[in-house]
């Protein structure tokens, strides 16, 4: 049989045909990043042009809670100062104390640095030039062994509330947003995109390193023409004060573990004594229901005169603390929930009288003395008595 030859034009075509298709190939795998797939049945060769997945970014570190929390406060200012802030490092060095607590977001309700999260950016709260590198001073404090506790202003939101009047406490008499003493605007305690807010602002601190989260101004206003307020969401008709703040523990309580760190609530000083809401909605029971730890603020200063007897409560700083906290200790029991819950705040600033380093210790003394093993210094102005700390 005579064989059929191939025109020498048609044969070079095929031949560059072949050339471009695989060195498309060649292109396509890696572009796609993925292998050449097989069809086991026809014995054709596909290019997989899936996209890879993603990498998980990766996970914070966190640092343990020590078994005797030993904190100082320090302000967003003062944090987002070198200079000024390695003061407060070098003394949680040297001394007893193991944790700092930073503001995230304070009554101005700026949150204090930029943030990673779209859903949180949207609300425009975070500012930027406070905390310019949150990330580094989150590295150092943990390359110290330091317990970093982020602190998280909820319903006193001066920001938010004046960006969002629908989610604003409102003046009943006129409609405008209600103001406290110091002219701070508050949020709706029973409003749910609140709620929600502030857990993505918790969830923006767990995620940049912080190994707590605190809940501050988690009640209804108390300074201020209180009587002449309305709410977009809460309906006083229909529920109390108390059992609206506690929804938002519960919510609170059932979400933490999404956070993957303990998370803790200030209360009012007076929870560990008073069994009525003082009309802001806070019951001690309540919080401990919820929070992995709660702060109550016992600061002898903010006590009136004659309590417990007490002339002047601010002068008897272990008196004081010892009582309310025995108090606390009973209830908590009563309540089968554990004491080592109560983690109080105590007072390092003079008010009521000229705090001494005696007087701090006292209340530290009065803290072991009630059965209980952590505590926090607050001082609005982070200028903290070192002789009231025991050395390292």
């Amino acid at each position: 049989m005579k064989r059929r030859l191939i025109n020498p034009i048609t044969g070079y075509a095929l031949f560059l045909a072949g050339l471009v298709f695989f060195a498309a190939l060649l292109f396509v795998a890696p572009w796609s990043q993925s292998a050449l797939v097989y069809s086991t049945d026809d014995g054709f060769a596909i290019a997989s042009t899936t996209p890879p997945t993603p990498p998980e970014p990766p996970k914070p570190k966190h640092i343990e809670t020590p078994e005797s929390v030993k904190a100082i406060y320090m302000s967003s200012w003062v944090a987002g100062t070198p200079s000024v802030r390695e003061g407060l490092i070098k003394l949680a060095e040297e001394t007893e104390i193991n944790a700092i607590m930073i503001d995230v977001k304070d009554y101005t309700g700026r949150i204090s640095f930029a943030v990673n999260d779209p859903a949180l950016a949207r609300y425009g709260s975070a500012d930027p030039t406070r905390i310019k590198d949150i990330d580094a001073l989150i590295a150092e404090l943990h390359e110290k062994n330091i317990y970093i506790i982020a602190r998280i202003a909820v319903f006193q939101d001066d920001f938010l509330a004046r960006k969002r009047p629908d989610l604003a406490v409102k003046r009943a008499s006129t409609g405008n947003i209600w103001l406290d003493h110091k002219k701070i605007a508050w949020l709706d305690t029973s409003a749910p995109e609140v709620w929600d807010y502030s857990f993505l602002v918790a969830q923006e601190a767990v995620k940049r390193g912080f190994d707590e989260i605190n809940l501050d101004y988690i009640r209804f206003p108390s300074d201020g023409a209180v009587s002449d307020t309305s709410y977009p969401y809460y309906r006083p008709s229909e529920e109390s004060k108390a059992e609206a703040v506690r929804r938002y523990y519960a919510y609170i309580g059932e979400r933490k573990e999404e956070l993957g760190v303990p998370v803790s609530g200030d209360l009012f000083g007076m929870v560990l004594t008073e069994t009525s809401d003082m009309n802001i909605g806070q019951i001690l029971e309540n919080g401990l229901e919820y929070f992995d730890y709660v702060a109550p603020m016992i600061y002898p200063s903010h006590y009136p005169d004659g309590f417990n007897g007490w002339k002047k409560p601010a002068t008897v700083p272990y008196e004081l603390a010892k009582y309310v906290l025995d108090a606390g200790v009973a209830r908590s029991v009563a309540a089968s929930t554990t004491p080592e819950k109560i983690r109080p705040w105590l007072q390092d600033f003079d008010l009521g009288a000229d705090y001494t380093a005696e007087m701090v210790r006292a209340q530290i003394k009065a803290t072991y003395d009630a059965g209980l093993d952590s505590w926090m210094l607050w001082a609005p102005s982070n200028k903290y008595t070192r002789a009231a700390l025991l050395e390292e």
